[in-house]
This record gives structure tokens, C-alpha cells and sequence, in this order.
């Protein structure tokens, strides 16, 4: 069977039904821009409406975010609260403590594939932080943070993440030969009495540990 064609007089009447509701389109805006026009006091309570609406956001926008730095700045912890954590919440914890120094772009990487890093941050002075987080949920009476541990850290912070400063966090105990090969290193490990310290009070992190790099940058905090 011979499939049909749409003949010519069918093509036509879909081009005027185009064309006619163009013009129905175009009529309906004249009519109500000539509304508008007429009744232009309508335009200045939108207008006004609209700037409040606008306003009304920005001020709960501003108010949030001054709430958020007095927040921060007040944030403390203590030990007994930091070992009840889950793991991922003491990442998060410690990504706090960072934005609370300064740091307004850390940001919590922690989880699978992370290439030990779990927070990063970049500190008032532009030093790059990547920190990788060992929780311990039984404190010190859990198992001490060991050399393999700080050989993953050396072996990405600085290569894979471009870190300044590379550290270790734990709320529990460190050994002796990870201590020792953090030193020969350059790496820097933040043991559960640092920990107690930064986290208790409103002293930064940088203040806290030795042979710190060097500011990248001179800021109001040099």
C-alpha cells in the first residue's frame, strides 16, 4: 500500500494555526502591558514586594552566617565527648575545629578511597593542611596509632593532595617508632594531650605543633 503524503492545503493549515496563535500571543502581551501601563501602581507594590522578599533573604542569609562564626569561635570539645563519637563524626569534628581557626574552606574526604586524607584546609597563612583521623573508641586503652599508618600519610599528603602541612590526628595513644619516623618525616602528629589542648581551648593548631612551615603568604594573622 502507497503510504500517504500530507498534502499541501494540511501543511498550509498548520502554518495558520502557527501564525494565528502567534498573534493571539502578541495581542495578550499588548493588552497587558497596556494594563500595566494604566495601572502602574501595580508595578511599584510588586517591585516593592519583591525588594522586601529580597531583603527579608539576605538579612537570614547574614544572620546565619554570623550565628555560624560565633558558633565556631566558641566551638570546644572534650576527650569524653570526641571518644563517644562514630569515626566519621570525628573526622567531622576535626574539620570543625579547623574551620574555627580560620580555615574557612575545610572540608571533611574522609571515607573510602580518601588516599589518607580525611580533612583538608588551608589555614589564614595559605598553608595547605591534610590531616588523616585515627579515632579511637576505647581512648588510650585502644590501639596505639603505628608507623604503617604514618607511611600512608607520607605517602600522599604531599604528592597526591599537595599538603604544606601533613598530620596525623588521634584521641588515643601513638608509638614510640611512629613518633620517631613522623620526626625524620616532617609529619606531624597531634597525640591525645595536643588533642585535649586544641580542642578545649581557642588556640590554633599551628600554635600548637613545632617546625611548622612558614607562612606561604603575609596575611593580618603574620
Amino acid at each position: 500500500m502507497r503510504r500517504r503524503t500530507r498534502g499541501p492545503g494540511k501543511r498550509r493549515q498548520g502554518a495558520d494555526g502557527r501564525l494565528i496563535g502567534s498573534l493571539v500571543a502578541v495581542a495578550l502581551v499588548v493588552v497587558v502591558v497596556h494594563w500595566l501601563l494604566a495601572h502602574w501602581w501595580v508595578l511599584v507594590v510588586l517591585g516593592t514586594l519583591a525588594l522586601l522578599a529580597g531583603g527579608g533573604w539576605l538579612y537570614q542569609k547574614q544572620h546565619r552566617a554570623r550565628w555560624e562564626r560565633v558558633r565556631a569561635q566558641g566551638l570546644r570539645y572534650g576527650l569524653d565527648q570526641l571518644d563517644a563519637l562514630h569515626h566519621s563524626r570525628f573526622e567531622e569534628a576535626v574539620r570543625d575545629l579547623m574551620r574555627r581557626d580560620g580555615c574557612q574552606d575545610a572540608v571533611r574526604v574522609g571515607g573510602g578511597g580518601d588516599l589518607g586524607a580525611d580533612v583538608k584546609a588551608t589555614d589564614p597563612h595559605g598553608r595547605r593542611w591534610v590531616i588523616q583521623c585515627k579515632h579511637r573508641r576505647n581512648g588510650l586503652a585502644g590501639s596505639a596509632v603505628g608507623t604503617p599508618d604514618l607511611q600512608v600519610l607520607n605517602g600522599t599528603a604531599r604528592q597526591v593532595h599537595g599538603a604544606d602541612v601533613a598530620v596525623i590526628v588521634t584521641n588515643g595513644r601513638v608509638t614510640a617508632p611512629a613518633t620517631a619516623f613522623a620526626e625524620q618525616q616532617r609529619l606531624h602528629v597531634v597525640d591525645r594531650h595536643t588533642l585535649g589542648v586544641w580542642a578545649s581551648g581557642s588556640r590554633p593548631l599551628w600554635e600548637l605543633l613545632r617546625a611548622v612551615p612558614p607562612p606561604r603568604r603575609p596575611t593580618a594573622f603574620s
